[in-house]
């Protein structure tokens, strides 16, 4: 059986569930053994309040846009059949799980939680496990993994789903759509080594910067001080002493 994934990203009215903001669209896409396949869940939700200025900055869709849109009451349904018994891929998965449990909520209790249907994955994790301490948001993985993000001027649920597919694709060491060839044109393990091969090609290379004189100075203070404390067992040391004899 073929594992299926779902990666999500849902647009909101603000910020907080507990000042009862709501989604006003969800953005799915489906993978199959990591190769997306042509099925999306994708719409725009009426959230029977304003949105804030805040939020309307950051994906710019308005109440008036949403006015005739379906309530999230109307699509439920079609959505938990959507994503039932998949792995749930979201950046910051924290945010749109508690907004999605939030919309369930208002559903009454017999609808439950996002996790009594799927598993979830949150690729923010994952991201801060591989590059601690660095920026992990999906605009700076776009950027360390060299997926294009460039058409992206306002967020959308289903845009970034589709980035987030290629960052996730990427980070867990798989070629990617979005590679983006068919689904009937599976790429060899050979051809995605020999593309990586290329892309590392034609890399810039790697600018080279000196320390100056004060920073040299620095560094060899500090390789002295761990020099004296390890008594004698600086590996820095030993490893750049010159060899006689």
């Amino acid at each position: 059986m073929s594992k299926r994934q779902i990666v999500l990203d849902t647009e909101t009215t603000g910020l907080s569930v507990e000042d009862d903001h709501r989604i006003v669209e969800i953005g799915c896409i489906e993978l199959r053994d990591r190769r997306p396949s042509e099925s999306r869940f994708h719409c725009y939700l009426n959230p029977e309040r304003e949105v804030d200025a805040g939020a309307m900055e950051v994906h710019g869709i308005s109440r008036e846009r949403l006015r005739d849109a379906p309530r999230f009451a109307e699509v439920v349904e079609a959505f938990i059949e959507f994503v039932r018994g998949a792995e749930i891929i979201i950046h910051n998965a924290r945010f749109d799980v508690g907004f999605i449990d939030h919309e369930l909520a208002r559903l009454g209790p017999n609808w439950g939680q996002l996790g009594d249907y799927c598993t979830v994955l949150d690729t923010l994790e994952e991201a801060r496990k591989l590059h601690p301490g660095q920026r992990n948001s999906l605009d700076a993985l776009c950027k360390r993994y060299e997926v294009d993000n460039t058409h992206r001027t306002l967020h959308g649920a289903l845009l970034d789903a589709e980035l987030l597919a290629d960052v996730y694709l990427a980070m867990t060491g798989g070629q990617t759509a979005l590679l983006l060839e068919p689904e009937s044109a599976p790429v060899s393990a050979e051809d995605a080594a020999e593309r990586l091969h290329q892309r590392q090609l034609n890399r810039p290379a790697l600018r080279v910067l000196m320390p100056s004189a004060a920073e040299q100075a620095s560094h060899e203070a500090r390789l002295a001080v761990i020099q004296k404390r390890s008594g004698g067992q600086c590996l820095w040391l030993a490893q750049t002493a010159p060899v006689t004899g």
